[in-house]
């Protein structure tokens, strides 16, 4: 099971992530993400994979529970 994280620590709310992901990442009114619940969809692994490396915090990460 692949799931992405967010350190909310790590992370500066610049919003790439919610425009490169728009079908796993929202953003809330304060800019920062809000992820989806649950796996990962297959489809979207690798470029959830591309949006955790493209983060300037690199605060996002993809966690396999498998």
């Amino acid at each position: 099971m692949t799931r992405l994280t967010v350190d909310p620590i790590a992370c500066t709310g610049h919003g790439l992530c919610a425009e490169l992901l728009p079908e796993g990442i929202t953003l809330d009114e304060w800019g920062y993400p809000l992820l989806a619940r649950g796996e990962l969809p297959r489809n979207l692994v690798r470029t959830a994979r591309k949006v955790a490396a493209a983060c300037p915090t690199r605060a996002l990460r993809l966690r396999d529970d498998g």
